[in-house]
């Protein structure tokens, strides 16, 4: 049997909203370089045969188009993956449960999400993309009664433009808040113009309410890393 890395290279471009959540991804890959495109953080990377192009415009849909517009203008990619971390919305995923989007769905319509091959256990279901971060476990049972299985706020966008550009596309994420919970720390407030989090204004608050606040940073941190650890591995086992 042929590992899927010794399969016929494509070149890959991968879209999160946070350089993050390609951190478990640069670290599976070789011949790691900076990449300049116009926007955001990018980086070049070889995964086995297959070429990457990595980039973290920030969080939102306007800013994943246009990582998508300038890297693909540079790049011309075989595919486009929107990766990254994702709020449960079904209560059998786990923290850092991946979840390979059946289709995605956003504003602007629904948009039918490919499958890789790999040998690695994933869930597979519907993305909702949303304009904000689900904060509480009320919105994210709304979210689930509507059929989906995570939410994020960037695969719509991304997928969008994937099909402009008549590139196939992927969408894998991974879970760092269940389904059941509600976040203490109101991330929207905290998300910059720029698409990044204020983190010095993360900090700020938690002085309110320390003995919520904290422990969750800590925890969402913690899985974030965890998340990210899971993201790299399961596409190193894909091919797209």
């Amino acid at each position: 049997m042929v590992h899927p890395r010794l399969a016929e290279a494509v070149k890959l471009l991968v879209v999160a909203a946070e350089s993050r959540e390609l951190r478990g991804i640069l670290g599976q890959a070789r011949r790691r370089h900076w990449a300049r495109i116009g926007t955001g953080w990018a980086r070049s990377a070889s995964l086995g045969a297959d070429e990457l192009l990595l980039v973290a415009n920030g969080a939102g849909a306007v800013r994943a188009a246009a990582a998508v517009d300038c890297a693909s203008a540079a790049f011309r990619p075989s595919a486009i993956i929107n990766v990254g971390f994702c709020g449960a919305l079904d209560q059998s995923l786990c923290v850092a449960s991946v979840v390979v989007a059946s289709e995605v769905i956003g504003a602007n319509g629904r948009f039918p999400a490919l499958a890789p091959r790999v040998s690695l256990p994933h869930q597979r279901g519907v993305v909702v993309t949303i304009d904000r971060i689900a904060q509480s476990a009320g919105e994210k049972r709304s979210l689930r009664e509507a059929g989906s299985m995570v939410v994020d706020m960037e695969a719509a966008a991304v997928a969008e433009r994937a099909a402009r550009l008549g590139v196939p596309f992927y969408c894998i994420k991974s879970v760092t808040d269940l389904a059941y919970e509600s976040l203490a720390i109101d991330l929207n407030a905290a998300l910059r113009p720029d698409g990044h989090f204020d983190t010095i204004g993360i900090l700020g608050t938690i002085l309110g309410r320390p003995l919520a606040r904290l422990p969750e940073l800590i925890r969402l941190w913690n899985r974030s890393i965890r998340a990210r650890c899971a993201l790299g591995t399961f596409i190193a086992d894909c091919r797209f």
